[in-house]
C-alpha cells in the first residue's frame, strides 16, 4: 500500500533539518529559493547535494549557468527564508533590501554576509528524484564563515531557532 503525502511530510516534519538560501546569478537577474533538503556528500572532493523541485525555475536557471551560491540561514534569518519559498516571488535582490548580502567571488551569486556559512559551488550534475533534482554541487570556495551565528532550522512545519522557540520573532 502506497504512503499516504501528508503522512509522510508529517512524519519528515519531525526531523529538524538547517534551512538554506540557493541563489543563482543568470545574465537577466538573481534568482533565489529556500532549501532544506541539503547534505554534505564528500570531503575529496568537496561535495554537497540539493533537493529542488524538478519543474521549478531555481533548478532550470542552475542548470543553464552552472554555477550557484548556498547560504546556511541564521535564525534572524526566518523572514528571508519564507519570502524565498513564496510562489511568484520577485528577483532576489528585491527580497533582501534590508539583509546585509554580498557577491560569491566564482559565482557571482548572491551570499548573506551575517549567515553562518555561505558556500561558493558549481553544479557537477543535476540527478532525477521523484518530483525533485538533486543537485550535486562542488564547493569551490567559503565566502562566509561566521560559527558563531545562531541557525535557522525547519522542524514541524516551522522556522526555529536552535532551542526550538520560533525563529525570527524578536
Amino acid at each position: 500500500m502506497p504512503v499516504d503525502a501528508r503522512e509522510y511530510a508529517a512524519a519528515l516534519g519531525q526531523y529538524a533539518a538547517g534551512v538554506c538560501l540557493l541563489t543563482v546569478k543568470d545574465d537577466i537577474d538573481d534568482v533565489g529559493t529556500t532549501v532544506s533538503s541539503v547534505m554534505s556528500v564528500s570531503a575529496a572532493p568537496p561535495l554537497v547535494a540539493v533537493g529542488l523541485h524538478a519543474d521549478g525555475y531555481p533548478a532550470e536557471v542552475l542548470e543553464a549557468v552552472g554555477t550557484c551560491a548556498l547560504t546556511v540561514l541564521a535564525a534572524p534569518h526566518a523572514i528571508v527564508a519564507s519570502r524565498f519559498s513564496s510562489a511568484g516571488r520577485p528577483s532576489a535582490r528585491h527580497l533582501l533590501e534590508t539583509v546585509p548580502w554580498t557577491r560569491a567571488e566564482g559565482s557571482g551569486a548572491i551570499v548573506l554576509a551575517e549567515a553562518p556559512v555561505a558556500l561558493d559551488c558549481r553544479l557537477e550534475r543535476l540527478v532525477e528524484a521523484g518530483d525533485h533534482v538533486l543537485a550535486l554541487l562542488r564547493v569551490e570556495d567559503v565566502p562566509v564563515l561566521n560559527p558563531a551565528a545562531p541557525p535557522l532550522l525547519r522542524l514541524r512545519g516551522r522556522f526555529v531557532d536552535e532551542t526550538g522557540a520560533q525563529a525570527g520573532r524578536g
